[in-house]
């Protein structure tokens, strides 16, 4: 039975040291990302061409060298050549969407990162080790105390640490996990998602929409006018603008367990679930963004893909061109108003 890629992630709580001396590899790494992004937009521009290779070397190797990028000794290299890395792929899947070689959404160009926002280097094997205390060394930060919530399942291959904009601090692991194929069952389901309702099935099984975002706007503008009125640059700003990004971290962690809590129920109750292919980018630009974006809709298709995947089930998406199932349309037919009809 082959294995599949999962991230695990657990709650860390580095000591004060730890935490500028990750504040410190953030900031290199964000530097470090920021100039591989801005050397190959010069040489796009001027038409010179260098390999991968050499993009790092100048970016890194050369730089340390330099009065200007002279502090990124000072952080673990191994964080460093991945974000270099990073860059790397953001320019490539850039350019393989734009030929056409990428399939799905357009990607856009990178851009850069900036300080304010959510924070994250990636270390690979030769960059971190988990000890048998339970923590987890980290290059040049030394041992994080981690909470264990659950076993890893492997040895872990790389492991991202992140710091949110609420200040917690988070390590995600990439380990590998066997797949668990559940016992078929004969009974397939179609799913009609919505605003009113988040989730119609064929059999007439109704999912509520929760609007986790709806529920705390008040509480969110509040925080925010909160936030607003404090001078730019203060403490008491800084302390604004993280009560605002906890009410923001609670909406996105219940939705996120809500979509799980759907689809694994979703997936073991039917062995093969179908959903309609929704244009949610498209709509997400309309008057109804805010709605589109509280209900989830491409979390919830995504988490059902993964489940049916890991769990033997089948789960296809129907094209917004192609007929619909019979059970589908007879749904469908049912939920419209219907028309008075004149004597």
């Amino acid at each position: 039975m082959s294995g599949v890629q999962v991230r695990y992630r657990y709650r860390a709580y580095p000591t004060a040291g730890q935490q500028q001396m990750l504040t410190r590899t953030f900031g290199c790494a964000r530097a470090v990302f920021n100039d591989a992004l801005r050397l190959r937009d010069q040489l796009r521009a001027t038409g010179e061409r260098l390999s991968d290779s050499q993009i790092q070397t100048r970016v890194i190797t050369d730089a340390k060298h330099t009065p200007e990028r002279e502090w990124l000794n000072e952080v673990a290299s191994v964080a460093l050549v991945q974000a270099c890395q990073d860059a790397r792929r953001a320019y490539r899947n850039w350019f393989d969407s734009m030929s056409g070689v990428r399939k799905g959404r357009r990607v856009g160009k990178p851009r850069f990162r900036k300080k304010s926002n959510r924070q994250s280097i990636r270390l690979t094997r030769n960059g971190f080790s988990v000890r048998k205390d339970g923590r987890v060394y980290l290059a040049k930060i030394g041992d994080v105390r981690v909470r264990w919530s659950r076993e890893l399942p492997s040895e872990p291959s790389s492991v991202t640490v992140i710091r949110e904009p609420d200040g917690r601090y988070y390590l995600s692991f990439v380990a590998e996990r066997e797949k668990q194929t559940l016992p078929a069952i004969d009974h397939a389901t179609g799913i009609d998602l919505g605003l009113d309702r988040l989730v119609v099935t064929s059999d007439g099984e109704i999912v509520a929409n929760p609007r986790f975002l709806r529920k705390r706007l008040r509480k969110l503008a509040y925080l925010q006018r909160a936030a607003s009125r404090k001078q730019k640059g203060s403490a008491n700003r800084r302390k604004a603008n993280k009560r605002v990004a906890i009410a923001h971290r609670k909406v996105r962690d219940a939705r996120l367990d809500h979509a799980h809590k759907t689809a694994l129920r979703l997936i073991r109750d039917n062995q093969a679930v179908y959903a309609e292919d929704l244009a949610v980018s498209g709509l997400a630009r309309t008057r109804l963004a805010k709605s589109v974006h509280d209900a989830g809709w491409s979390q919830l298709l995504r988490l059902i893909g993964e489940k049916a995947d890991y769990y033997g089930r089948t789960f296809r998406q129907i094209g917004r061109f192609v007929a619909l199932l019979p059970d589908m349309f007879r749904l469908r037919t049912a939920r419209r108003p219907q028309a008075a009809v004149n004597p």
